[in-house]
């Protein structure tokens, strides 16, 4: 599938006030106007694209859909015929679901493990549009995507695997550093990182780990760790240069207990030509200062629609 990247991600939240004025304040996103159907939801902005993250009023903190997005209209088309040559059972988002997300169309999916997947094309832009919430350099994304995601299974099966491998084309990084049974994936168009999503085992455990994010310049990362520290906003990680993707980042909690990740680009990425098997996680810093599961990561029936769950049993 050509498939750019992360387009947009949506979350559910009880405190959409702490979104607020965290998004703005603190990582410097724009807030971007609500669409007239979705009022009472909350939209960021990192660049040009309408949105980037979307926060829904919701009663738990939540990941509620991974956001993908395909090269165009024909890639879409083809990515259709994949899915139902696969019995991958999808659905066509109605035309108030596609304003809501900004995008010309866009289908719902489920992986494995259950997470809500969109695949679009055609979202909505502004040229020079974006206006951080306070001082900001700004972010990288359009070509790449928005960023990165990692996410929690329950278990890690060679169906999750075939699915993103064999049916949305996925390349597969390796497991990296971590401990435990992790796998890394990047899509097909992805050639800036080692990865778009990843999913690691948990037993028994399901929600969004952390979300990476980059940035233009190593100032962004410095001042936002600067705004992080005075604000004691708890932090997993400290500033750190890692072994698999050789940036800049540092790692801290966000009010619906995820984190962000705030990366900079300091060397190119190697690639992966052939699978690597790095021995340590990091370079330099990166110290542990926090939990590397935060209150995001939840058992799997607080985390899942009821609707689904109700339908696996």
């Amino acid at each position: 599938m050509d498939i750019i990247g992360i387009g947009y991600l949506g979350f559910e939240t009880p405190d959409l006030d702490a979104w607020r004025e965290y998004g703005p304040q603190v990582m410097g996103f724009g807030i971007a106007p609500s669409p007239a159907s979705d009022k009472e939801s909350l939209y960021f902005k990192i660049d040009d694209r309408r949105h980037r993250f979307a926060f829904h009023p919701g009663k738990v903190d939540r990941l509620a859909y991974i956001g993908w997005e395909a090269m165009g209209r024909q890639a879409f088309d083809a990515a259709i015929k994949t899915f139902e040559a696969n019995h991958v059972e999808i659905t066509r988002g109605d035309a108030a679901l596609c304003e809501k997300r900004g995008v010309r169309e866009l289908i719902r999916f489920r992986d494995p493990v259950g997470y809500q997947h969109e695949l679009f094309y055609g979202q909505k832009w502004t040229p020079r549009s974006f206006m951080p919430g306070r001082p900001h350099g700004g972010f990288l994304a359009n070509e790449r995507g928005a960023g990165h995601v990692v996410v929690i299974t329950p278990e890690y099966t060679d169906e999750l695997e075939d699915f993103l491998t064999r049916i949305m084309g996925f390349h597969w990084y390796g497991a990296g550093a971590g401990k435990g049974r992790t796998g890394f994936f990047r899509s097909r168009l992805n050639h800036h990182t080692s990865h778009d999503i990843a999913y690691g085992h948990g037993v028994g455990r399901m929600g969004v780990q952390h979300v990476g994010l980059f940035v233009n310049s190593i100032r962004d990362v410095g001042e936002t760790y600067d705004i992080v520290k005075k604000r004691e906003l708890p932090m997993m990680m400290t500033l750190g240069q890692h072994t698999q993707d050789p940036h800049l980042s540092f790692y801290h909690f966000t009010p619906s207990g995820f984190a962000f990740e705030t990366i900079a680009e300091i060397e190119p990425w190697q690639g992966d030509p052939f699978e690597l098997n790095p021995e340590c996680l990091s370079l330099w810093g990166h110290e542990m200062v926090g939990p590397i599961l935060g209150p995001s990561v939840k058992t799997p029936e607080e985390v899942l629609d009821p609707e689904y769950l109700a339908s696996k049993r």
